[in-house]
Parts: C-alpha cells; structure tokens; sequence
C-alpha cells in the first residue's frame, strides 16, 4: 500500500491517514510516497511510485486535487490497480472540479484501475485490520456501513463503538466517480464478514443499478438505510456536499420499498434494528408474546401495535402453565406476563419464556433481563441461581427458533445475567421502544425474504 503525500503531522491529511495506518494491525507493506522526506516516522519514505521496487495493490491519495490526475497517470504506470481518492474540491464544487474528476475518471479506466471517492474519508477493514478512516478502531462485528458522508459517517461509527455494535467494515465513498454504492452492495453480498448492510446515502448516480442490485442483495442479506436530503432544504445541501442529486423523497421511499431496503427515520434505529438482524433468527410471523411487570408490559405493548405487531392472547392451557411457573401473589396470566414485582429467580422467568416461545401462535418475545430475587445463603448461591436463570433463558433462540430480545431495568442490574445474555447473542436495550422496533425489523426482513 503507497500513501501519496504521507507525513508525520497528524493535523494534515497525509500525517492521519499514515499515522492511522501504521496504528492499526494492517500487515501488508506500506510505502510513505513524499519527496520531501527520505523517512517518516521510522519507515522508509519514497520520492515517487516510480520509486519503489515492490508491487502496489492500492495506493491512496492525499494531495491537493489539480496533482490527483497527474498521480493517477504514475499509479496505471506503476501497475496499481486500486486506489483512494481522499481530496476534495471535485464536482461537489461545479463546473471545474466536475471536469477535473471526469481526467481522472478517464485516466483510471484507461490503467484499469477502480477508486473510491474523491472527497471521501477512507475505508477500515476488520478482516485485515487495516485503518484508512476512524479515529477510534471500532469493535470486529458483521455490519458494514457504507456511508456517502465521511465526517458523519465517522459520527455514526462512533454511535455504534459507543452501543457495542461490531464493524467488519467501513467505507466513506463521497462522490462515487467511479465505484458506485450498488458495487459496493455486490461485494458486501459475497463479504463472509458481512450479515447486515447499513447505509447512509445522500443520492444516487445509478439509480436503477442500485434498485436491481439492492433488489438481489436484500434476498441475501439485510439492507438498512438512512438517507440525507429528504427535505427540500437537506436536498439543497447534498448537491455542495457530494454532488448529489437527492431526488424527490417519496420516490426514493417508493424504491426502498419495492427493493427490500428497510428505511430508518433515525440513524440509532439503524444500528438497533441491525443488531437484531445479526444475532436473532427471524420470526414465522407477526405475533408477540411480552413479559414486564404493570406499566413496562402497558407501554410494550403500545410500541409493538405502532409497528404492525399482534401481541396476541394467550390459550387457557398456555395460561394454566403459566401459573404453575408464576409467583402466587401474580395475576392471571395475560399478554403481557405480568409477575407483579416481589421475589422470583432467574430460573422462573426463565420457564416463562421457554414456555412463551414453546407456543406454535407465539412468534417472538419480549421480556426484562431475567432477575433474580430470592433469598441467598451464600453469594455463591446467588451466583449459581443467576447464571443457571440465564443460560436457561439463552437457549430460547436456538431451541424454538424463534427472537428474543430485552429491556434492561434502570432499577435492577445483575451483570452475571446481562454477561450470559449478551455472549448468547440476546441483543439488550434501554426502552420498550427499541425492543419493538428491533422485533419489527426481524418481522419486516423476514417478510422481504419469503417475497
């Protein structure tokens, strides 16, 4: 990998991208192009491509826009065949930079070399542990985001560090001169890292590419978008920000519809609903059982019925197993399950979910993390209770094949409980809400899948 304009300075680009570089696990060699320095920062710099006696498979490019097609011409010469365009100041700034990105446009496809960007803040890779772009090294997980705005796509990325949500991959794309958002939908298709697409996107070159290629990929794999420039205003903003054309925003709605793509109002939704979608299996249907006590059960409820989702009457025979399970002070077994507070274990609410998920009507469960309030004589008897209660309730998804996901309690927290929950891959949220939209988007994907 050659860094065109690699420094030692991280307030410029050249020093970031370097710096970030030697930072992260990337193992292949990396080459600092600057004619300046015959050094940075310990590693042999170079005056030009030409220079350098090994292969280059990408090179990336931080110099100022009027040398990017003169160093596109060096790099076909070199024989690289992929590159990142970093600099600005291309079509997003009219008539002159438009012209100046079509020459490297042209000079790369004469070399046969593909490029992300220009204008873009560079890629990371967790299979390779390879940094281009993010201050902070995210989490190794199975989401990709693709998103057309680097600086917010940084912000996001943040987002999702900060809530535990795992990257395999990031990519800022900026303008797509030349690789588009639906080649990138293709290769994260195939991606084995990959279980979920996420995208934040401003606008589309290839509108009908991207509608046919998502179209494909959501038969494969989630796709989740949020999309910049729905208001007239926002739509402005798009064109002096990655010389996108937002396009009227009931038709792009229209689009993500027929093609599977499942939208987000707001860009948490994206990493909660996708969170979900890697870690649950998806449900046979729209029906909901829940458990919370009083008015947790009450507002659940409400969330579910705003997406779609039944939470269904139980069966006298579901009801009467209920109530073997359930303390004596608890009511008669609804949906939602109420215990009514008091003292239980882990292992009853435990049984209440197996019994819950067991039913044939019942397609999916939302409950509180499991507590467990019993009389201990030791700690290590607390202990043993609380971890058996968990890995009982774990089971859940893999024995029925059904989601289960759940609301951590402000009140109570019993860490043993949320560390076996969250090594099972039971995603845990803070509100009623989230729980409901993360059990919405398994029953949305679900439906896109059996179309």
């Amino acid at each position: 990998m050659a860094i065109i304009g690699a420094g030692g300075d991280f307030a410029k680009w050249g020093g970031r991208l370097f710096i970030r570089l030697l930072e992260s696990k990337f193992k292949g060699a990396v080459y600092p192009v600057n004619p300046k320095h015959s050094e940075i920062l310990g590693v042999k710099a170079y005056a030009s491509l030409a220079d350098i006696d090994g292969s280059v498979d990408l090179a990336v490019l931080c110099l100022p826009a009027a040398k990017i097609p003169g160093l596109m011409a060096e790099c076909a010469k070199k024989g690289v065949k992929g590159a990142v365009i970093i600099t600005a100041d291309f079509a997003e700034t009219g008539q002159t930079g438009k012209d100046l990105e079509q020459e490297i446009v042209r000079i790369a496809r004469q070399g046969g070399i593909r490029f992300i960007g220009p204008n873009c803040m560079g890629i990371w890779s967790s299979a390779v542990g390879l940094n281009l772009a993010l201050p902070i090294t995210p989490i190794s997980g199975q989401l990709a985001f693709v998103s057309q705005s680097g600086s917010y796509g940084i912000t996001l990325s943040r987002i999702a560090d900060e809530k535990g949500y795992g990257l395999s991959k990031f990519i800022s794309f900026g303008n797509q001169a030349d690789l588009l958002v639906s080649e990138y939908l293709e290769y994260l298709a195939r991606d084995p890292d990959t279980k979920v697409i996420a995208l934040y996107l401003e606008g589309l070159k290839d509108g009908r590419e991207f509608f046919e290629t998502a179209r494909r990929v959501t038969r494969i794999k989630p796709i989740l978008i949020f999309k910049g420039g729905s208001s007239p205003q926002g739509a402005r903003a798009t064109v002096s920000h990655t010389a996108s054309i937002a396009g009227e925003d009931r038709i792009f709605d229209a689009m993500c519809r027929q093609a599977g793509i499942i939208r987000v109002t707001e860009v948490e939704h994206m990493f909660i609903m996708a969170e979900a979608l890697i870690r649950q299996p998806l449900p046979g249907g729209n029906r909901i059982a829940v458990v919370g006590s009083g008015g947790q059960g009450v507002v659940t409820t409400d969330a579910l019925a705003t997406h779609g989702l039944d939470v269904i009457d139980l069966d006298d025979v579901a009801k009467a197993k209920l109530k073997e399970v359930l303390p004596a002070h608890a009511p008669v077994p609804g949906n939602p399950v109420d215990f009514a507070g008091g003292t239980r274990s882990a292992v009853q609410e435990a049984e209440v979910a197996h019994i819950l998920a067991s039913l044939d009507y019942i397609d999916g469960i939302i409950t509180n993390v499991p507590v467990h309030l019993t009389s201990a004589k030791s700690v290590a008897d607390y202990m043993k209770g609380s971890i058996e209660g968990a890995e009982l309730f774990a089971e859940i998804p893999e024995k029925y094949g059904k989601p289960v996901v759940v609301l951590q309690s402000k009140g109570i927290i019993n860490q043993n409980i949320l560390d076996v929950l969250k090594s099972a891959g039971i995603p845990i949220y803070d509100r009623p809400e989230d729980c409901s939209r993360a059990l919405a988007a398994l029953v949305k994907y679900a439906r896109i899948k059996n179309l």
